[in-house]
């Protein structure tokens, strides 16, 4: 209900702003909300050429293709003169994402059909190690924590090895490989839930967990760093990791104390005593080694463990294959028969996406978004904050809404202020701790057809607060 009313209200809110540009003549037309692509000059006014000053005029008629530039203003678009059947067409900015129609294209060709190949191969996985029992073993393992966590999952259940496999994935950047496996954990869960429109305590906790985006090697963060030119790409893992730290155990606490979980088990002490101690280790072996090998081992760790999954998998289900006979179907069958449901998935889940970011679309460029990020950083900066600070948040206010577009703004800051300048670091920490909330409730909640989200949203927009405090603190004290 509270995620409906949401995205109603950036969707109604957005045309109602984008209307009233129009007749307050703040828009000259407001078809690049509905056809203009990311990153093109936006139409601004029309004139007749003999209406246009003397040495626009000259210079549009000398010039071999009627077009002329003007370089007022370097950190934005160039004003373009474009002479074409007697008017004058004058561009100036550049949009901020593309349009509705183009994203209703995008987010099937560019989103969900790769999302689909990654179900595919991936569901086709899972089905191999739940056919050969590995998924068992797993679950059976790891109960004696996750009933602590999830009273209400029963013990050895198969969720607890897809939610194991998902956090696993997201803790080493595998995205892709992490999607999936939460996908088919959410399936799991709703098996087991007694309403199947409404979200179990199970699957909110789940949610939030994963949305709270606890990442040990930031691999794109440390990409985009590294092609701006810093000085040591690596320099923000640590910060990246206490923050989402901090942002998990925030998650954790918050559901926990809704749903009356007892945080005094030793299972469960002992378990988050391992990874506080898994974490330190290796962040104490990353400490040691030398840019070359700081660089190396991050862009190599997660995918050859995956590579590893992959392998272990495979040589398991041949191992296993008597298993395979017994359920009347071969290792290759078996895997069909998952992909095939990773691609049903990916069609249920098209829907709710695109819904999504349609919405998302119109938000930024109706230049609402700009206005209230304005204001907020506005607030922040009457408030003593410094410029390096609040010229980060948009990054921190655009990332809960879309990954692409607080991407954009990451990189424009990092090309704008230096990679290693205060604000360049803080936006990289903001993309890295948190993650894409809207999106992700769309795509988890809408692959089980889940319509009412009770408190998830909520308590994952809280926990994105605390990521921005904690990376503005951790970032101070680091840099």
């Amino acid at each position: 209900m509270v995620l409906s009313r949401f995205w109603l209200v950036i969707f109604i809110s957005s045309i109602v702003f984008v209307i009233f540009s129009l007749f307050s003549g703040n828009n000259y037309t407001i078809d690049f909300v509905l056809n203009g692509k990311k990153d093109d000059p936006i139409l601004v006014s029309e004139k007749y050429l003999q209406d246009l000053p003397v040495f626009i005029k000259d210079s549009i008629e000398n010039a071999p293709d009627k077009t002329m530039i003007i370089n007022r203003d370097t950190l934005n678009a160039d004003s373009t003169y474009v002479f074409s059947n007697k008017v004058v067409k004058i561009y100036s900015g550049k949009q901020k994402s593309d349009g509705l129609l183009p994203t209703c294209k995008s987010t099937l060709l560019d989103l969900i059909l790769p999302l689909m190949a990654y179900l595919a191969f991936f569901c086709g996985l899972m089905e191999l190690l739940i056919i050969s029992g590995a998924s068992q073993k797993l679950a059976k393992i790891l109960s004696p924590v996750f009933v602590k966590v999830f009273p209400s999952i029963p013990k050895n259940h198969p969720s607890i090895s897809y939610m194991t496999l998902n956090f696993a994935a997201n803790f080493l950047g595998l995205d892709s490989a992490a999607t999936p496996f939460g996908l088919k954990a959410m399936e799991s869960l709703q098996e087991i839930n007694p309403e199947k429109d409404k979200a179990s305590d199970a699957q909110i906790m789940f949610m939030c967990l994963h949305a709270s985006g606890l990442t040990l090697i930031a691999t794109s963060i440390i990409g985009y760093r590294a092609a701006a030119g810093a000085a040591n790409p690596a320099d923000v893992m640590l910060p990246c990791i206490i923050t989402s730290f901090i942002g998990t155990i925030a998650a954790f606490l918050i559901v926990g104390i809704k749903q009356k979980i007892n945080f005094k088990s030793a299972s469960l002490v002992a378990g988050l005593m391992g990874m506080i101690g898994a974490i330190i280790g290796l962040l104490m072996y990353v400490n040691h080694l030398d840019l070359i090998g700081k660089n190396y081992f991050t862009s190599n760790l997660s995918a050859l463990i995956l590579v590893v999954i992959i392998v272990f998998t495979l040589i398991l289900s041949f191992v296993k294959e008597k298993k395979f006979t017994e359920a009347n179907t071969t290792v290759y069958e078996a895997f069909v028969v998952g992909a095939n449901n990773g691609v049903k998935t990916g069609v249920t889940i098209f829907p709710y996406v695109l819904g999504m970011l349609v919405a998302i679309s119109l938000f930024r460029n109706s230049g609402l978004f700009e206005i209230i990020s304005n204001w907020i950083a506005f607030i922040f900066s009457n408030l003593g904050v410094a410029k390096e600070i609040t010229d980060a948040l948009p990054v921190a206010l655009l990332r809960p809404f879309s990954s692409a577009g607080s991407r954009g703004f990451l990189i424009d800051s990092m090309n704008t202020f230096g990679a290693d300048s205060m604000t360049g670091r803080l936006s990289s920490i903001f993309q890295c701790s948190a993650e894409s909330t809207f999106y992700v409730i769309a795509v988890y909640f809408g692959s089980v057809n889940i319509k009412n989200t009770r408190y998830a949203l909520g308590t994952m927009l809280i926990v994105d607060v605390i990521c921005v405090i904690t990376a503005i603190f951790v970032a101070s004290w680091f840099f």
